[in-house]
């Protein structure tokens, strides 16, 4: 896939804005020729060397900084590389891009162009990729460690030992074909082949079957429900240490769901608040209503919270099926006695599994906390068992590659098709890793990635 890129690109590849240091990186053909004009030549190679960097336009000196010499193919992209680590402010940065810039053969980067050089210079594999890109916008300790695994190639690691298998089971049907006149080596070389293919689709189904990965990468969804007046917007508040949510003692203030985002030990929560759950009085409110039932539907984790002072407290509605056909998915109920303060009583008398608090005081919020920490684990921690999916594109090959595998199992189709079956799935593992063409997911992958990286 490796193929010669002509141009040079440059871009800051640190944070944008004032800064005690800014790191400029440069990769293509001319990066000697760029170090060269800048500075009087390359160092040795992998080695920090302080150097004057100078505008090749006229020789006058834009800063002193550290020069870094990446040379092919040992560098990220497996192109020559520099970088250039200066002082940070705007207009050192701008200064020397503009110097880069003079040198002919060079432009200014995209957003991902050193990623996807990297990739297709045979340099990180598609999933490698999207485990560094996550890397880069990893917001809790968990998600950084998914993202690291991934980046330094778990899941490439794993799909790739399917695919070698799938394509062990190829090879025994095409043997089968060659010798189809010879009735025992055929059906001796399918027996194998059906063998694998049973191992492979168990496995991709387990794989498949487990949303940990996904749900640690895009957060996961906790909602606050319950009867109007409960306190649910106070609890938003209380666990989000902030006012995010209007309190009121009107019922139906809370029309539409409002969301923060949370770090519960290492997990990302989206917590969600919602609108009490009544018979509406307004087209508004049975709108908002229509929603905080969509959301509880679909939650991984359910706060219902009553009103221990309600002696009338409204029990959690039976769950629909889940919006995202997930028949996999199990989603967890925690019913919560808000207002303990109110009624101190209603400790001695919760039922099962039930927590009481007191959103206004903070009392029990500690084990609120403590137990939606576990709960987020359990969601989307990580075990010591394989790496696990994290994106929508490697569900929908797999998906893709199970059903073909599904066919093959099918005992009245011919040879040549089980082979052909075969053939399909192998070309979604394939697509998963970047070893079979996937240009038309390429732009976007690499448009999440910042301009230096």
């Amino acid at each position: 896939m490796a193929h010669k890129i002509a141009d040079t690109i440059v871009a800051l590849a640190s944070g944008a804005g004032r800064a005690a240091i800014a790191v400029i990186r440069i990769s293509g053909a001319r990066t000697r020729a760029v170090l060269e004009a800048l500075c009087g030549g390359a160092p040795p190679p992998r080695r920090a060397a302080l150097r004057k960097l100078c505008d090749p336009r006229d020789g006058a000196l834009i800063d002193r900084g550290l020069v870094l010499w990446f040379p092919a193919p040992l560098s990220f992209t497996g192109e020559d590389m520099a970088e250039l680590q200066v002082h940070g402010s705007r207009a050192v940065v701008q200064s020397l891009i503009d110097a880069v810039l003079s040198v002919g053969g060079t432009r200014l980067a995209e957003p991902g162009a050193f990623a996807r050089r990297a990739f297709e210079n045979g340099k990180l594999g598609l999933t490698e990729v999207e485990g560094l890109a996550d890397l880069v916008q990893a917001e809790t300790e968990a998600q950084r460690r998914q993202a690291l695994a991934q980046s330094e190639g778990s899941l490439r690691r794993l799909y790739e030992t399917w695919r070698a298998e799938l394509l062990k089971a190829q090879a025994l049907m095409e043997a089968g074909l060659d010798f189809a006149d010879e009735a025992d080596v055929a059906t001796d070389v399918s027996v194998q082949a059906e063998a694998i293919v049973a191992d492979l689709r168990e496995a991709i189904a387990a794989h498949l079957g487990d949303r940990r990965g996904e749900r640690l990468r895009d957060g996961v969804r906790v909602v606050i429900a319950g009867p109007p007046n409960a306190g649910k917007s106070s609890l938003l508040n209380a666990l989000a240490r902030r006012d995010v949510a209007i309190v009121s003692e009107e019922a139906g203030t809370t029309r539409d769901v409002i969301e923060v985002h949370l770090d519960l030990g290492g997990i990302p929560v989206i917590l969600s608040d919602t609108a009490g759950i009544r018979e509406a009085k307004g087209s508004v409110e049975a709108a908002g209503i229509g929603r905080a039932l969509a959301r509880v539907e679909d939650a991984d984790i359910v706060l219902w919270l009553a009103d221990s002072t309600d002696p009338a407290r409204t029990a959690m509605p039976r769950l629909g099926a889940r919006k995202n056909n997930d028949a996999q998915a199990t989603t967890v109920e925690i019913t919560v006695m808000n207002k303990l303060d109110l009624a101190p009583s209603a400790a001695a008398a919760l039922p099962e599994g039930a927590l009481a608090i007191s959103a206004k005081t903070g009392e029990g919020l500690d084990l609120l906390i403590a137990r939606l920490e576990a709960e987020a684990q359990s969601a989307a921690g990580q075990g010591a068992g394989a790496p696990l999916m994290t994106r929508a594109r490697h569900r929908a090959e797999l998906e893709a590659a199970q059903a073909a595998l599904q066919r093959f199992s099918d005992k009245s189709l011919s040879p040549e098709l089980k082979a052909e079956e075969l053939r399909i799935a192998a070309h979604h593992l394939g697509r998963l890793t970047g070893r079979i063409n996937v240009e038309e997911v390429l732009g976007a992958i690499f448009a999440e990635f910042c301009i230096g990286k």
